[in-house]
């Protein structure tokens, strides 16, 4: 049977290209900060949810997301607290996949971001403005970069999969993506994507070599 042939490939960004927390309570110790109250119960999260997800759509500006954050939590963290428990959310680059990208370019493949993130984090793929490099470099290699707070949209909702062909003019079903959330890769696939599911717990950069040799990429 033929395979289909892959004209782009997607990446999500946490959890593929970039390791990240998982919890409040990590990102806190990571912050070098104590965990208050009730923050890592079910009723805190429920109330953090909606505002982590009209950041992440771009829908609320960086002051009014630590603000609401702030009362969210009753005051048990003050603004400063927040915005280093925000910073330290972000752990560092997963190894190798910087080569995994420049050997899809030797190939002459596209390469493309599609993240649900933020613009505090989004920064810090970037070059400072004040200068210097950026924090983590790696998607700033990729050929196209679309993020959820740029978008509208988040993923897994089938809007931001539109928005992203509309935006890279390639057809669904010529794109590969990766990414690290089953929810992610279930729309994608219904959409006509192909997509494969990568484990953040692991070496992301040979999950992506392997499945990138059975699609025939490299």
């Amino acid at each position: 049977m033929s395979r289909t042939r892959v004209d782009m490939v997607v990446f999500d960004w946490g959890g593929v290209i970039l390791r990240h927390c998982r919890s409040f309570p990590e990102a806190c110790a990571r912050a070098g900060l104590p965990v208050r109250g009730d923050v890592d119960a079910e009723a805190s999260r429920a109330r953090r949810r909606p505002i982590a997800a009209a950041y992440q759509r771009g829908q609320i500006s960086t002051r009014a997301f630590y603000d609401a954050l702030r009362d969210a939590l009753d005051g048990t963290y003050t603004t400063d607290e927040l915005r280093a428990i925000h910073h330290a959310w972000l752990i560092d680059e997963y190894e190798g996949v910087g080569e995994v990208i420049g050997a899809i370019h030797a190939r002459g493949v596209a390469t493309a971001l599609l993240s649900n993130t933020n613009a505090c984090h989004w920064a810090r793929h970037l070059a400072k403005a004040c200068g210097g490099g950026p924090d983590y470099p790696t998607a700033a290699m990729l050929t196209h970069r679309h993020a959820s707070h740029l978008l509208g949209h988040a993923k897994p909702d089938a809007d931001i999969y539109h928005a992203f062909v509309r935006e890279v003019g390639v057809g669904p079903g010529s794109l590969l993506f990766f990414d690290d959330l089953d929810d992610n890769i279930n729309t994608a696939r219904a959409l006509g994507w192909q997509a494969q599911r990568i484990d953040h717990t692991g070496d992301t950069a040979s999950q992506m070599r392997a499945h990138l040799r059975a699609h025939g990429v490299l």
